[in-house]
């Protein structure tokens, strides 16, 4: 990681968060007596910006309105399409953790396995990821009979939030380090 910061930071900055659910397989690991991932650590330096995303968490990630399996495969598409180590090895550890696929990049383009909500927020996600401006209008009305027009917004929202995430850890070089497989191994 490039930036450094100390146990201290990452504790004074993880006890005001650390009972928010958005935090959940976290805690577990530093339950443990470990440090949080990465990138909580990085932002540990800025505990505003903790602050932001466990606000976040209600609403959009682990919360909100999308299934889990959903949202997991957004985050797998985006991270993977975004080369970020952090992200991609992480969800696909969770993915795993919560039986969403035992081998995650593989659903990715599973389209007999997985759902149709599922196949179309990896293809959503696919379109929004090449051009923002030019999601066709076709994938749009098929979104909207699969998804509800509140879950349209939530599904575009973490499309966002996501590709943000994967741009703040590699520019950090954030690294995943097998910390929730560890976690959920215990």
């Amino acid at each position: 990681m490039r930036v450094a910061v100390t146990s201290e930071q990452v504790q004074t900055a993880f006890d005001k968060v650390k009972s928010d659910t958005s935090f959940a397989e976290s805690r577990r690991i530093v339950e443990m007596g470990k440090l949080p991932v990465e990138m909580l650590q990085a932002m540990s330096l800025r505990p505003e910006i903790l602050d932001v995303l466990a606000a976040l968490g209600p609403a959009v990630y682990p919360g909100g309105l999308l299934e889990r399996s959903v949202k997991e495969l957004v985050i797998l598409q985006s991270s993977r399409a975004n080369e970020c180590q952090f992200c991609t090895q992480s969800h696909i550890a969770m993915m795993q953790n919560l039986n969403i696929a035992s081998v995650p990049l593989a659903a990715l383009d599973d389209t007999v396995s997985r759902t149709e909500r599922e196949r179309l927020a990896i293809e959503y996600t696919r379109a929004a990821m090449r051009d923002s401006n030019n999601v066709p209008d076709e994938l749009f009305d098929r979104l909207k009979a699969a998804f509800t027009e509140p879950e349209i917004v939530e599904l575009t929202f973490l499309i966002g939030m996501i590709n943000m995430l994967n741009l703040f850890n590699n520019c950090l070089q954030v690294r995943y380090n097998k910390d929730y497989a560890a976690a959920a191994q215990s």
